[in-house]
This record gives C-alpha cells, sequence and structure tokens, in this order.
C-alpha cells in the first residue's frame, strides 16, 4: 500500500504541470486562439460563480439551523448504528443526503466540513471525494428531462441513485484505502 501511496505523490506533482502546459500546447497545434477562448471562458466562469453565490448562501445558512437546532445530531445518533455497521463514518451523512439533490448545496457542505474539521482530515476527503464521484442525480433529472418534456423518468431515478449510493460507498472505501 506504501508503493501505491508514493507512486500516487510523486504523479500528483507531475499532474497539474502537465495540465497547464498540455492544453494550451495541444490548442497551438490544432490552430485555437488560446488565450482569447481562456478570456472567454473565465467571463463565463465568473458569472456562474456570482449566479452560485445566493444558493451557497442560502444552503450554508440551513446547515447551520439544522446543526443548531440540534436536528442533524439526532439523526445521525438515531442513525449511528446502522451506519457504523455499514462502515460509513455519521459525519459525512449530512454529504449523502445533499449531494443528489444540489451541487452547490453539497459545496457547502465540504466548505463547512473544511471549517470543522480541518482540510486534511479524512471526513473532508470522504466528502470531496464523494463531491467528485456523484452527480445531483434529481437536479439533472429535472433540467434534461424539463429541457425536453419528459414526463415518465421511468428507470431514471432509480438507476441514477444507485450509481450514486454505490460511489458514496466507494468513496469511502478507497480514502480508507488510500489515507486511513
Amino acid at each position: 500500500m506504501e508503493t501505491v501511496r508514493t507512486l500516487l505523490d510523486i504523479l500528483s506533482v507531475f499532474v497539474l504541470p502537465t495540465i497547464i502546459v498540455g492544453f494550451p500546447l495541444y490548442g497551438l497545434i490544432k490552430k485555437v486562439p488560446v488565450y482569447e477562448e481562456f478570456v472567454e471562458g473565465a467571463k463565463e466562469g465568473f458569472n456562474v460563480a456570482v449566479m452560485i453565490i445566493p444558493y451557497l448562501v442560502a444552503i450554508l445558512f440551513a446547515i447551520g439551523m439544522f446543526r443548531a437546532s440540534g436536528a442533524l445530531d439526532f439523526l445521525i445518533d438515531g442513525l449511528r448504528p446502522v451506519l457504523g455497521w455499514l462502515g460509513v463514518p455519521p459525519e459525512v451523512l449530512p454529504m449523502m443526503i445533499i449531494r443528489p439533490l444540489t451541487g452547490s448545496g453539497s459545496a457547502a457542505i465540504v466548505l463547512d466540513m473544511i471549517n470543522q474539521y480541518g482540510e486534511d482530515s479524512l471526513l473532508v476527503k470522504m466528502a470531496a471525494t464523494m463531491f467528485g464521484s456523484t452527480e445531483t442525480t434529481f437536479y439533472v433529472i429535472a433540467v434534461y428531462f424539463g429541457a425536453v418534456n419528459v414526463k415518465k423518468t421511468r428507470h431514471a431515478v432509480p438507476a441514477g441513485l444507485i450509481a450514486d449510493v454505490f460511489a458514496m460507498f466507494l468513496a469511502i472505501y478507497v480514502v480508507r484505502l488510500l489515507f486511513g
């Protein structure tokens, strides 16, 4: 296991420089105006960031109220035996509940966990891995099926949720394997 960890550490040193140099170089080879495209993308990214700020504030407020009321602790304590049997740390339960519903809400949960447990904690790594490896299933179905007027989603919701649950358990397992 230590060899895999060392190999991943070495690879991680080269990933970011490869991306930073690789994409512009590929664009230049394909004769794409790289700088102009980058500026256009940065403008769109800024607009997206400004658009999601109200949602982030709202979900942070809701999470704060949910936690301050004691409802989160009550829920975690109630589910602790089941979560322990499944090998799920109770602290990642909010991420498992919110992630299929909203991307900005789950980002707010990761931010809240970073503030509470620290950015290098195992719990934050689990939540961040869940964030990156699952989908906002209900949001995606609402947007995409709504855009083409699909009223009967048939197997899309169960299939998406099964994939989310599997990815969440796999995220916990992989983070424990690599960092635990």
